[in-house]
């Protein structure tokens, strides 16, 4: 069973930077897609990023093209989001998600349903 643990978030100025990290265990397939979204309560969650740790496929939305860089460290099954030029519409509650036994890194796509997620860990910006 897949875990998925977040952290990194806080309190940050406009302008500021964060990282976060997602830290997965449990994995049983040699290669995922996996993604951050994030959501602000009353609305629908919104898709952040995603990478396939299979190969070097990657994608960030358009509201943070330029701003997030998604990245993941194979070996020590963590993924990160780094955040920088942050916004106080980036404040929202930040989950990563995984969807195993992706094969093909053409299906790891912003659009994927992913099947596992982690709890969140809040980013404020003011």
């Amino acid at each position: 069973h897949v875990q998925l643990v977040e952290s990194g978030g806080g309190s940050v100025q406009a302008g500021g930077s964060l990282r976060l990290s997602c830290a997965a265990s449990g994995y049983t397939y040699s290669s995922y897609c996996m993604g951050w979204f994030r959501q602000v309560p009353g609305k629908v969650r919104e898709v952040v990023a995603s990478i396939y740790t299979g190969g070097v496929s990657a994608d960030v939305a358009d509201s943070v093209k330029g701003r997030f860089t998604i990245s993941r460290d194979n070996a020590r099954n963590i993924m990160y989001l780094q955040m920088n030029s942050l916004k106080p519409e980036d404040t929202a509650m930040y989950y990563c998600a995984a969807k195993p036994d992706v094969v093909w890194q053409t299906d790891c796509h912003l659009g994927v349903r992913f099947d596992y997620w982690g709890q969140g860990t809040q980013v404020t910006v003011s």
